[in-house]
Order: structure tokens, then sequence, then C-alpha cells
């Protein structure tokens, strides 16, 4: 009989990965609250804990380090849930492919316009860490080109063929988070207002790209 030791069996419990799985979202819904509020300064581990009915080593094991459970937020925030697949592989983004053109245009910006409106807030907290933490400067950094390939992947969708790179990038310089928050905080100007002229810019640059492939 061998003296071997036999190798472990790993312990594996669904009920186990669900509870912890519901404490990761507990806490990422918290800090979404609390950095929102008071952005990433101000916002404390204990602070989210106490948020989260969890306690502060909780966190620590769930996420790591707080720039850590920030980009779990960024994630929630632009995404908006807590599920796996990719923004552009979703029921909802396929939509933008359905219709007239113009509705498919509206329906890309009011998307857009969608998740501006969820994720700005933590946008801000997001350039706040990123003036001393280096994962939230790559984070912000990564957060603008994927945004362009989101935008990419929708012209795509609305046009129905390959979104030239001129009207890509001309509209990921204008139907922008920092243009839709000008316009709504800084000048008050009303979502349906906001959404009609994103509307605007994006006809604009897509004849404007057409007429260039017409000469």
């Amino acid at each position: 009989m061998s003296g071997a030791p036999r190798p472990r069996t790993k312990y594996h419990s669904p009920l186990r990965e669900r509870q912890a799985a519901a404490t990761r979202r507990s806490i990422t819904e918290a800090a979404y609250e609390l950095f929102q509020e008071l952005g990433w300064a101000t916002t404390t581990l204990p602070m989210i804990a106490r948020q989260a009915d969890v306690s502060v080593d909780t966190i620590y094991a769930a996420f790591g380090t707080k720039s850590a459970l920030l980009m779990a937020v960024v994630d929630l925030a632009i995404v908006g849930d807590h599920e796996e697949p990719a923004m552009s592989d979703r029921p909802d983004f396929a939509l933008l492919g359905e219709g007239r053109r113009p509705e498919r245009l509206r329906a890309g910006v009011r998307y857009t316009m969608d998740v501006y409106r969820r994720s700005v807030p933590i946008l801000r907290t997001l350039r706040e860490a990123a003036a001393a933490d280096e994962v939230a400067r790559a984070r912000q950094q990564q957060y603008d080109e994927d945004r362009r390939d989101l935008i990419a992947a929708g012209m795509t969708l609305i046009l129905g063929r390959e979104a030239p790179d001129a009207v890509v990038d001309a509209i990921w310089a204008l139907v922008s988070p920092e243009v839709y928050t000008s316009l709504i905080e800084g000048r008050g100007w009303s979502a349906a207002r906001v959404e009609d002229w994103f509307v605007d810019l994006a006809h604009a640059a897509i004849s404007r790209a057409a007429e260039r492939r017409a000469v």
C-alpha cells in the first residue's frame, strides 16, 4: 500500500458561490451610491461597509483594494447591471439595427444617453481618482477606447455596413459624456433637446462622409 497522501478534492459549493456573488453585488451597489454622492477621496471603505451591511474585511476579501472596487463600480455604471455579456452582444444593443435608418440613429443616441445618465457621476469619481491612482488612470484611458469601439459597433448596425472611421471619430468626439454634461448641467438643456441635437450631429457626420465618398 502506498504511503503517498491522496490529493485533496476541491470543494465546490454553488450556494456559497451565489452568496459570494450576492455579497459582491451588495458592496458594489453601496459603493456606487457613495462614490456618486461623495466622490473618491471622501468615500471610505468603512462607509461602504456600513452601507452594504458587511465588514471592511469582507470588502478586502471580495475586491482587494478601494481602486479595484471603484473599477467594479465603473463597470456597473456603464453597463447598468451585473450580467456578464458585453454591451455590444446584448439584445437591447442589437435593436440599433432594426427599423429605418432615422429610427436606428435615434435609438443609438437614446441608448448612449441612457449610458451617460447613469455613468457620468461615476466617471467624475474615476477622473478624481485618476489624479493619484494608477489603476484609475489606466481605466480612464481605457474608457475612451472602449467608448469608441462601442460607437463603431453601434454605427455599423445603424448604417448596415462598417462605419467609416471619420464618422466614428466625429460621433465619438461630439456625442460625448463631456458635451452631454455641459449641455444638461452647464446650460440646463432638457434631455429631449440634447437627444435631438445629438441626432442632428450624427446625421451631419454621416452625410458629410457620404459627400466625401461621392467626390
